[in-house]
């Protein structure tokens, strides 16, 4: 299949579960909706409100906030908590693929990083062996490295 018709084909795909997710919860899948989760997709990292705003330049910022909030609610948007004063937000990670944060605690940015494998093993193990310990059961993990951005590190001269 060429590279368009497999990206289209992700599109509806994604589309598609997303509508099933919202209207389990109750929820139509509005314009205003599929733009933000467009918007989310075309992303290679987190986003602010501010930046969604940029780019979905036909919503309101009052529905931005309202719409996230309910594809939170749907398990469609995942909020990410930052050093900054804003919340970042991608789509949940069953609709695209495993991966961490590197979050910068003087800028705030938010940058996605995908594990080796050696490393995801060695990391399952450890997290699996602490959480049995409690009698815990592990059904994913999320890692947030937290430092400071290329951009934000002082340069030794």
């Amino acid at each position: 299949m060429p590279d368009g018709l497999d990206h289209d084909h992700e599109q509806e795909e994604l589309h598609t579960t997303v509508s099933h997710r919202l209207l389990a919860a109750g929820l139509r899948y509005t314009r205003s909706r599929r733009e933000v989760v467009d918007v989310l997709a075309a992303s290679d990292r987190p986003l602010t409100i501010p930046e969604i705003l940029e780019q979905a330049e036909s919503l309101a910022q009052s529905s931005a906030y309202r719409n996230l909030t309910e594809l939170i609610d749907a398990g469609v948007v995942y909020r990410i908590v930052a050093g900054d004063e804003y919340s970042h937000f991608e789509l949940a990670e069953d609709l695209t693929h495993h991966h961490h944060h590197l979050v910068c605690t003087r800028c705030g940015r938010v940058e996605d990083f995908v594990a080796s494998e050696e490393l995801e093993q060695n990391l399952h193990g450890a997290l699996d062996d602490a959480a049995s310990s409690t009698g815990f059961t592990v059904q994913h993990h999320r890692l947030d490295l937290v430092g400071t951005c290329q951009d934000c590190t002082p340069t030794s001269a």
